[in-house]
């Protein structure tokens, strides 16, 4: 679960980490009063989407009066941010962040992960930071350094002096990163955070480091021991049918091709995904319906990927182990005749009651591809979705 940017530093301030002023607006009217409170004769407005690249897409803004301030609020909100992040159809605004002006001497690169690869949480730090950071990645990897936590041990001081030294940070600016980067690991332990990112980790007109942004996720697995966090969601940020999952306990993720896949098994599905490229296909969506499905879930998954409206094919890969056969064809039978499919579907069924579970399809007077194989239900559905 993602956090928007004045989310996540609400949780900076409260672990005593060094945030600039700001306060979140929901209307024109409260950023002016926000932007009074602060002072100062001008202002940085910032989208509050859950996506990166912000800045480039126009979602960061400086307002020189309260002329601007008004305007540049009043376009925000409502209105839809695309970003390289956020896919075409872009994020919608609901909110905006209004923050005072800050001096900036440097801009560096601070994040805090989970590393996948060492099974340790990582601190990643560049003395490069702000909106071309993904470019020194590319160009200058060598900016960009990973420094891991060991679970016993925690985070040493040694540590925080080497990311220091190696943002070329001075003697007390060193000492504060130290107090930073311990606030940041307690406040990733005790929130099962799976991601922080500041980019820019300032250093200001003072010399001292400010966390002048803030991007923050949190590990899904463990929202039901984060109660009060998980209150803080934003529906609006989440992809529509994706969130329709959510609600039937179905594992999908939208994606940009044209064949919609329903399967039952996280490796099974990402293998059929791979199996759909291999025949020139593009998939359209990651789909595990589980393997201690029902009816009713297996229904309301293949309306989930037949109410897309790029999709020109379906393909079902079922392998029977826990979940039968027959069930998953009494879901798609039931499923189909309710919305009324208009496009190809291939079902490719085996292991428990496939028997049973092929004469359900079959019987059913539905138009439905029977493929023996992964391999033939891959190009069938391929060939579907071209017109062939």
């Amino acid at each position: 679960m993602n956090l928007h940017e004045y989310q996540a530093k609400k949780l900076f301030r409260d672990y005593g980490l060094p945030v600039p002023p700001g306060e979140p607006a929901f209307s024109v009217r409260e950023a002016l009063r926000h932007a009074a409170a602060l002072g100062g004769s001008a202002w940085i407005v910032k989208a509050q989407v859950h996506a990166g690249g912000r800045g480039k897409a126009g979602g960061v803004k400086k307002a020189n009066n309260v002329q601007e301030l008004e305007a540049c609020v009043h376009a925000m909100l409502d209105s839809r941010l695309v970003t390289h992040q956020s896919g075409p159809r872009g994020q919608p605004v609901h909110c905006v962040l209004v923050q005072g002006l800050e001096e900036i001497l440097r801009e560096l690169y601070l994040g805090m992960l989970v590393d996948r690869g060492s099974g340790r949480v990582a601190i990643v730090a560049s003395p490069e930071g702000g909106m071309n950071i993904e470019e020194i990645a590319v160009h200058s990897p060598e900016r960009i350094r990973t420094f891991t936590i060991h679970p016993a041990l925690g985070l040493l001081p040694y540590q925080a002096r080497q990311v220091g030294f190696f943002l070329e940070l001075n003697g007390p600016q060193r000492k504060q990163l130290g107090g930073v980067l311990a606030g940041l690991y307690r406040l990733f332990l005790d929130k099962d955070l799976s991601l922080v990112e500041i980019n820019p980790l300032i250093v200001d007109g003072q010399g001292a480091l400010q966390l002048l942004d803030a991007k923050v996720s949190l590990d899904g697995n463990a929202l039901f021991r984060q109660g009060a966090l998980a209150e803080w969601r934003d529906p609006s940020q989440e992809e529509e049918r994706e969130r329709e999952a959510q609600r039937h306990d179905l594992n999908y993720v939208a994606l940009d091709g044209d064949i919609a896949c329903m399967v039952n098994g996280a490796g099974l599905a990402m293998a059929t995904m791979d199996v759909i490229q291999l025949h020139g296909g593009r998939p359209a969506n990651f789909l595990d319906v589980g393997g201690g499905t029902t009816v009713g879930r297996v229904s309301e998954a293949f309306k989930l990927i037949a109410g897309d409206t790029q999709v020109r094919a379906i393909l079902i890969n079922i392998f029977g182990g826990i979940v039968r056969c027959d069930l998953i064809a009494e879901g798609i039978v039931q499923a189909v005749r309710e919305v009324g499919v208009r496009v190809p579907i291939v079902a490719r069924l085996e292991g428990t009651n496939v028997n049973e579970g092929r004469r359900l399809l079959k019987d059913s007077g539905l138009s439905i591809v029977a493929a023996q194989s992964l391999a033939d239900a891959a190009a069938k559905a391929v060939r579907a979705a071209q017109g062939k």
